[in-house]
């Protein structure tokens, strides 16, 4: 009989990333100016396409490209480049 510990199979997620880093998104999305988020929530987090995200919300379909552009870089700020949340007190030479 195989010793428990030798099936564990370290490939394995763990199933609290997924609610952590649906956490940490929601939180990153809490910081950008409601329009933003809006349009980040639909299209990417509900796929719709720039011109159906426009019509749902009754802006110019340019409105929802330069939202959506703003948003994303917002958001690749706070959660940083590799997908951590960005810690200010640890970063040297920045001043923020």
């Amino acid at each position: 009989m195989a010793d428990p510990a030798e099936l564990w199979d370290a490939r394995t997620p763990d199933p609290t990333s997924g609610v952590l880093d649906r956490d940490q998104l929601v939180r990153a999305l809490r910081t950008l100016p409601p329009a933003q988020r809006r349009v980040i929530v639909l299209r990417y987090l509900l796929d719709l396409g720039e011109a159906d995200t426009a019509a749902e919300l009754g802006v110019s379909v340019g409105s929802v490209k330069s939202a959506a552009s703003r948003g994303l870089a917002r958001l690749r700020v706070v959660l940083g480049d590799d997908g951590a949340p960005e810690n200010t007190a640890h970063r040297k030479g920045t001043a923020r």
